[in-house]
């Protein structure tokens, strides 16, 4: 399927290729820019054993060879292989090395409860090993000074025991290494003169902030990691030959494959990140920047909130394990169209978070599939109808699905249809909920934002989320069922910059502060110009991470001077909290974030494409199912009606009107 419209200002690659590898669906976006513009958008069933496998199936099937081969292409990839084996446990098998009398560290953790009011519950995870938690002699005083050197025969000691554990990575964490690194350095430099090829992390490196914990977390993850990518990265690199090969981070900026690796705990939102850079494109076209948006795949669904610019948090949290690198600010809830419904030991109907994934899927694909999930629900209900072919060539199987319905319908004393319905039901208030945590719980009135669905599953729930939102406006952007894989192709060249310095913002010195921040700007200088980018390309944004004196959780401001940067915390601190403190501020930590210019490209205005047996007047049409490619602009259809486009379908819900734009969004406004 493509699109074609005149050029605009463009990408300097002839072909921009976007890859965005999901758990069920691979999905890929291709933008052409020679001889016109040109979009095409193209689905595969994923491989989630060897998801490079669904890459070079869609490269072929797209016929994009040619491009790879010529160098001339450039393809932007999200990837959920550091995800999977963060949620799955399967990272390499690292040595956690820290200060003598903290091997313990990553296990003590924080010691939260999970549930506050809980009496009993599960004991956390061993992270590492306690016999690959390694421990040596040298101190660093709060203030950055050594109190306590590493002598080199501490240093051989310690390498005859990292050779003992024949481990494949390393993670190099010692007390104030964000104010002084000379131990972690001096252990690196030793490592890598015995083990060439072991991958080693440095926290002053990979967060330099305070908490010796999160840092911990950070720089183990990135260890573990960095040879499960690094492999991946590579098998893609061969392939790919001297095709220039971009990985989404988290922060939604790309960084070249030669150094995805390194980084390899800044990807772990790579998809979804993706997501919320196609809809702030998005809204640059349609004139709109405030969004809630909600990402509703097979396995998952990510929620989010943009309030002109996309929300960028250290606070994450994925599995059990604190991510204080940069990352999009999004929830995440275990609640897509393959998550499987069933009744639990109260005898009530549950859905999620597991999932029956791409193999063997939900029991309408009839690929094995016996467990009931929320897209069986929609095949019941006649939102996903039975003659659609999917994407992969998948047939849908209604009467399967039904008597799997049945079968789960009749442990509750339900019908087949008031089952369907009470799956959605429950799969819609967990969305609910998590739009909630991002924007009520945030000081957002949610009748103030667009609510944007996008994934294979969301425009089957847009209406309805919406209803429970009260929200009167939403709309499924175009190219909905791929759109992760779209704002790939939008996303600039970036790298995201963080340091502790901890100073009173009253009485600042401002030269220490400017050279704490000219610091981090140069290293993503030279790490971008490392990838061949012009320096007079880039823009430099710098904000802080300020608190009120005594408080252990900060607000992020944009960084112009002091008294601005008070007034602007003060007035967020106000907004998400509702009060404010007549105490010091502090400036915790500095950020810099260094950036390119973002791709630029006209989305193209949609030509008519309508069929010889369906014309659809202005008056409503008689048609349950409309084909998106049948539909003319700015004819509304009033609801209950299904719509269907490539790789997506939208339930149009009774009390709703849809219509299409030129460029070929749905908008949906209630009657």
């Amino acid at each position: 399927m493509h699109y074609i419209n005149s050029i605009s200002k463009a990408d300097r690659a002839k072909t921009i290729i976007g890859i965005d590898s999901g758990g069920t669906f691979t999905d890929f976006v291709v933008v052409d820019f020679e001889p016109d513009v040109a979009i095409r958008v193209h689905k595969v069933l994923s491989t989630p054993e060897a998801p490079e496998r669904a890459i070079f199936q869609g490269i072929k099937d797209l016929g994009l060879e040619l491009f790879i081969e010529e160098g001339s292409a450039r393809i932007v990839h999200g990837s959920t292989v550091a995800t999977n084996a963060v949620l799955e446990g399967k990272g390499a098998e690292t040595v956690f090395v820290t200060n003598h009398g903290f091997r313990d560290l990553l296990q003590l953790a924080r010691q939260d409860r999970p549930k506050l009011y809980a009496l009993e519950f599960e004991p956390q995870r061993i992270k590492v090993p306690r016999e690959r938690c390694l421990e040596l002699p040298g101190r660093v005083a709060a203030d950055g000074t050594i109190i306590q050197s590493i002598s080199s025969s501490e240093l051989k000691e310690f390498i005859l025991k990292v050779k003992e554990q024949n481990v494949k990575a390393v993670a190099i964490n010692f007390l104030f290494s964000f104010l002084n690194s000379d131990h972690e350095k001096q252990v690196e430099y030793e490592l890598k003169q015995q083990f060439p090829f072991l991958k080693i992390s440095c926290s002053h490196r990979v967060l330099p902030e305070s908490g010796e914990y999160e840092r911990g977390i950070a720089t183990w993850l990135n260890a573990s990691l960095a040879p499960l990518v690094d492999s991946y990265i590579k098998a893609l690199d061969i392939e790919f030959g001297d095709t220039d090969l971009q990985v989404m981070q988290s922060s939604a900026e790309t960084i070249g494959a030669a150094q995805a690796g390194n980084n390899a705990v800044k990807l772990l939102l790579s998809g979804p990140a993706g997501g919320l850079t196609g809809l702030k494109f998005l809204g640059k076209k349609i004139k709109h920047e405030l969004f809630i948006s909600f990402d509703m795949g097979g396995t998952s669904t990510d929620v989010a909130l943009i309030d002109g610019e996309l929300a960028i948090t250290n606070e994450s949290k994925i599995a059990d394990l604190p991510i204080k690198v940069p990352m999009v600010d999004m929830q995440t809830i275990g609640a897509g169209g393959g998550s499987v419904a069933y009744v639990d030991a109260g005898g009530m109907l549950q859905v999620g978070p597991r999932s029956a994934g791409a193999s063997p899927g939900p029991v309408c694909y009839d690929r094995g599939g016996v467990e009931v999930t929320v897209t069986d629900a929609h095949v019941v209900l006649d939102r996903l109808p039975e003659d659609e072919i999917l994407p992969g060539g998948l047939k849908l199987n209604r009467m399967r699905a039904a008597a799997a319905m049945e079968h789960l319908g009749c442990s509750l004393g339900l019908g087949v249809n008031e089952t369907a319905q009470g799956i959605i039901a429950i799969a819609n208030d967990q969305v609910a909920a998590a739009i909630r945590l991002i924007s009520v719980n945030k000081g957002y009135d949610p009748e103030n934002f667009l609510l944007s669905s996008f994934g294979g599953a969301g425009g089957l729930h847009v209406c309805a989320l919406a209803g429970l939102m009260k929200m009167k406006r939403a709309i499924v952007p175009v190219f909905g069922g791929v759109f992760s894989a779209l704002g790939m192709t939008a996303a600039r060249r970036g790298r995201q910059f963080s340091k502790t310095v901890d100073m009173q913002l009253c009485g600042l010195d401002l030269d220490l502060l400017q050279n704490e921040f000219l610091g981090l700007e140069n290293i993503g200088r030279v790490e971008l110009s490392e990838e061949g980018v012009p320096e007079e390309s880039l823009w430099v944004t710098r904000s802080v991470d300020l608190c009120f004196s005594g408080q252990s959780y900060n607000l992020n401001v944009a960084w112009n001077d002091p008294s601005q940067a008070q007034a602007d915390f003060e007035s967020l601190h106000l907004q998400r909290y509702g009060y404010c403190h007549k105490t010091p501020v502090n400036v915790v930590t500095v950020r810099v974030s260094v950036t390119t210019d973002e791709p630029d490209f006209d989305l193209p205005e949609r030509r008519e494409i309508l069929s010889k047996s369906i014309k659809i007047p202005e008056s409503s049409d008689t048609a349950r199912h409309i084909r998106v490619n049948n539909m003319e602009p700015d004819i509304s259809l009033s609801g209950p009606r299904v719509l269907i486009a490539y790789g997506t379908t939208i339930f149009v819900e009774e009390g709703w009107v849809a219509y299409l734009d030129k460029m070929g969004n749905i908008h949906l406004n209630t009657v």
